[in-house]
């Protein structure tokens, strides 16, 4: 007869432990998106996120079928971290006019010093590469641009934003030399062309 573990002792066996299928996907999606981070995206592995997560290969192919999977999951965990910051620093701003592509504006340069340690620096090669990730992309920007259109369909506002993508990729490709050429005062000059 298998006795179960007391609240002071560690469970038995990963066999005997409650089955807790959301945190084991976020803990997978997590320990992924710092992989990418860390490391870049091609060291995302299956075997890699289930050592680092603790958990077998088998028990990450439960949550998801394919390494290619995962990173449309991890990409698509990050636009939701991006939809949320977005509509955040949106909601502090009391000027519809162009709110969308302020707060756009923001959420490209709020991780600019950390540089190839950004997520969205280790995922922007896999975004080229990889068609469902770039789908992913191209959905969730026609999604704000409809949604956001009568407060910022202006040109100008397509070319702000165009123009944080471009410090954004600059700093992908460049490292620590786009800090330099594109400093981060770029930011106040951006959202001062988004009327902020």
């Amino acid at each position: 007869m298998v006795r179960a573990a007391s609240p002071s002792e560690p469970p038995l066996s990963a066999h005997h432990r409650k089955k807790q299928p959301e945190q084991v996907r976020r803990a997978l999606l997590d320990c992924a998106a710092r992989i990418a981070a860390e490391e870049g995206a091609a060291a995302i592995t299956i075997q890699a996120v289930a050592t680092r997560a603790g958990v077998t290969k088998g028990g990450l192919l439960h949550h998801f079928d394919s390494k290619q999977a995962l990173l449309a999951a991890v990409f698509a965990d990050l636009l939701d971290q991006l939809d949320q910051e977005i509509d955040r620093s949106m909601a502090t701003d009391a000027n519809a006019e162009g709110r969308f592509t302020r707060a756009y504006v923001r959420a490209c340069f709020a991780n600019r010093p950390l540089g190839a340690q950004s997520l969205w620096a280790a995922l922007a090669v896999s975004i080229v590469s990889e068609p469902a990730l770039k789908a992913l992309w191209s959905g969730w920007l026609d999604a704000r641009q409809a949604r956001h259109h009568d407060t910022d369909g202006d040109p100008i506002f397509t070319v702000v934003r165009l123009a944080a993508d471009g410090v954004w990729l600059a700093d992908v490709l460049e490292k620590a030399d786009g800090l330099k050429r594109y400093p981060h005062s770029l930011e106040a000059r951006l959202l001062a062309l988004a009327g902020g």
